[in-house]
């Protein structure tokens, strides 16, 4: 019954997003010069996906015939094939995952613009929906994905519970391949985009005194794909990833549980999959609740409206499964948790939209710094970004405790399945969060498309509007992504403890830093989070060098581009931005697989004390996920308050557009680009990344 309800409620919502995804395509596309240039953007993503992903199919096929090789090894013929192929499905699932929502968007965005054309409620209506197919394709696949592999390798609801926890082991290659995919996807879409953006923005708007999206800045097609391939396809698989890796390890964490009380049944090793699938019905309920009340209600009180009716409907399919799966005396605790889970991720969206919407001091603060120039806004930005980081903390660990405390008080033993039940909550919303998510980049495309193709101003202020709106829920996805990565690091930790002290023999929960190797591992793990950082900043910024020197030589040699009279050679700057981002994925995506591994080899060999290595890594994980939480908050919320501090200014304020406080606006906007779309979505791919890897290669660790 339980695997039936999965399978249903995944086809649905299959279902449900092609039904969607019929009525955005049916909508009016606009004028033959807003087609233009929408096929132009279409063009551009098309040709970077393609490419993007031969050279993440290279790497994976790679990655596949080692695993298969340590596992045949290690372990024998027959989990080398299980892992290996849930790595590869994972791998294609993600790509899958990136490519839907990519391409919905960029039939979305001119049909955005369109719409605005007619009223801001139906422009709302269109770019939700069109996000909405990538949200929901994209939970029901990861499900699908879970679901259908624990079937293929045996696994049925009358089986042992120790026989279902070898079965979930195996499906971790799955949210390994995931992760792996989702970690070059998100490398190399934001690196484009924001090498795209820094670019178009420094000549165009800084030099050359030209608004955004202008049609003479040959950078502003790059601009407009990069929108796509790193929001769109790099998020998808992000997600993708998120809920397919959290669903794997809450799984196993069921089934270690099942194994030390037999009494509970099978049940609450499918109730994750079970309350995941609640939560994508609740979602489609709360996408077709979304309406403006009047064109003078602001969009993000609708969009808000939904996400409430989601979040409780949620919490009711919670109530539902946990009386469900786990009918025992205490049942409502792990009910407790699930909540915290739910209340966690509406407080985190709530923080991140104080900290990045203009309505509240942190963003009025960093404006109000540009009155004195470029440095004052840095310092400012930095300091709201440095800042942002406590409160989430406070809200991860009341969270991470409560839970636990949760799922001791329903059994013994049960505190770390309560965390895995809170991290269930939090990812019950996850379709509606990823449209949302999906909804920015679309509406930032439509008011490009509007802004180039010379529509009236009153429409302009409609997109605008709707762009406005669409950064802050980009930045909402963002907090929300690293919440669940939190919660969900903390769960996959303690999945690979239990998995060690199975290997092991003994107890192993404890990790002691007074250890030298122990000590270096978690040093290590702290130092990978703030080298990766690095490198896929510094990759933005020697891009966008390439990208500012074509524009500078294009306007310099064709003077007709600034009157007007001439076409921008558009394609050229969306090659230059393709190729370098490609080249500069490669690097940070490498050091975060074979850093973990080069960890737990070397402590094995220079350690005489059986599971040194193991513990290293346990070391490295732990200090790297809390160092990564930290760095993509302070990133992700920094750089989106340095965003919208200029999308205040553009509306009138200390100036409005071509003051000198917008100037310095724009330089803390391009400062904070590559931090809130490259290196902070990223940070949260590669957390759950290393808790996978580890999970996944912890035999080689002993």
């Amino acid at each position: 019954m339980e695997l039936v309800l999965i399978f249903g409620i995944s086809f649905l919502a299959l279902a449900f997003a092609f039904y969607l995804a019929s009525y955005v395509m049916k909508q009016d596309t606009g004028t033959e010069k807003m087609r233009f240039i929408s096929d132009a953007i279409k063009s551009g993503a098309e040709a970077f996906l393609r490419r993007m992903n031969k050279t993440i199919a290279l790497l994976s096929i790679v990655v596949a015939v080692a695993l298969y090789l340590f596992y045949n090894n290690h372990k024998g013929p027959d989990l080398a094939w299980k892992i290996t192929l849930g790595f590869l499905a994972g791998a294609f699932s993600s790509a899958l995952a990136g490519f839907i929502g990519m391409m919905i968007s960029i039939r979305s965005n001119i049909r955005t613009a369109s719409a605005a054309m007619k009223s801001l409620n139906l422009a709302l209506k269109v770019s939700l929906r069109g996000g909405a197919v990538s949200g929901l394709a994209v939970t029901a696949m990861s499900l699908l994905g879970v679901a259908g592999l624990f079937v293929l390798f045996g696994g049925r609801t009358d089986l042992p519970a120790a026989q279902l926890k070898e079965i979930a082991l195996q499906v971790v290659g799955y949210g390994f391949g995931a992760s792996f995919v989702a970690l070059f996807a998100q490398l190399g879409g934001g690196i484009y985009t924001k090498a795209a953006d820094v670019g178009a923005d420094l000549v165009g708007k800084v030099e050359a005194g030209i608004p955004e999206d202008d049609p003479r800045n040959p950078a502003v097609i790059a601009d407009l794909v990069g929108d796509n391939v790193g929001d769109c396809a790099g998020r998808g698989a992000d997600l993708f990833e998120s809920t397919a890796a959290e669903n794997v390890g809450a799984m196993v964490l069921g089934a270690f549980l099942a194994t030390k009380h037999p009494e509970l049944g099978v049940g609450v090793v499918f109730f994750p999959l079970v309350a995941r699938a609640f939560g994508i019905i609740a979602s489609i309920i709360g996408i077709f609740m979304v309406r403006m009340k009047n064109e003078n209600e602001d969009p993000m009180s609708a969009l808000n409206r939904g996400y409430n009716i989601t979040s409780v409907l949620a919490m009711i399919g919670f109530y539902f499964a946990v009386r469900w799966l786990l009918n025992f005396p205490g049942n409502m605790w792990f009910f407790a948790s699930g909540c915290i889970g739910v209340v966690t991720s509406y407080i985190f969206v709530l923080i991140t939209q104080y900290y990045t919407e203009y309505k509240f001091r942190p963003v009025k603060s960093i404006a109000d710094s540009c009155l004195t120039g470029p440095a004052t806004n840095i310092i400012t930005g930095i300091a709201v970004g440095l800042e942002c980081t406590a409160a989430p903390v406070v809200v991860i660990s009341t969270a991470i405790f409560t839970s636990y405390y949760c799922g001791e008080q329903a059994l013994s033993g049960g505190g770390l399945f309560g965390t895995a039940v809170a991290t269930m909550g939090m990812l019950s919303t996850a379709a509606y969060i990823l449209a949302m998510d999906t909804f920015g980049p679309i509406t930032d495309n439509a008011g490009g498309i509007i802004e180039m193709s010379g529509q009236p101003e009153d429409i302009r202020k409609r997109t605008d509007r709707l762009d406005s709106v669409g950064n802050t829920t980009k930045a909402l996805t963002k907090g929300y992504a690293i919440g669940s990565a939190a919660l969900a690091a903390f769960l996959l930790f303690s999945a690979y403890l239990d998995e060690v002290s199975d290997l092991l023999g003994r107890e192993f929960h404890s990790v002691d830093l007074a250890k030298v190797p122990v000590f270096i591992g978690a040093l290590l793990g702290a130092a990978l989070v703030f080298l990766f950082s690095a490198l896929a900043i510094k990759a933005v910024g020697n891009v966008a060098q390439f990208v500012i020197q074509e524009v500078r030589r294009q306007f310099r040699e064709n003077k007709g581009i600034m009157a007007g009279t001439s076409q921008p050679d558009y394609g050229k700057c969306v090659d230059i931005v393709t190729v370098g981002a490609l080249k500069a994925m490669v690097a940070p995506g490498l050091l975060a697989v074979l850093v973990p591994l080069f960890v737990g080899v070397t402590f094995k060999y220079m350690s005489s004390t059986p599971g040194m290595g193991a513990e290293a890594v346990a070391a490295f994980l732990m200090v790297g996920t809390i160092a990564g939480i930290l760095m993509a908050t302070f990133m992700n919320n920094g750089g989106g308050a340095w965003d919208n501090a200029k999308k205040y200014i553009e509306t009138g304020v200390h100036g409005g557009k071509k003051s000198d406080a917008h100037k310095a606006a724009v330089v803390g906007d391009t400062v904070g680009d590559p931090f809130k779309d490259t290196a902070g979505p990223s940070l949260h791919v590669l957390i759950k990344m290393l808790s996978t890897i580890t999970l996944l290669l912890a035999p080689l660790f002993i």
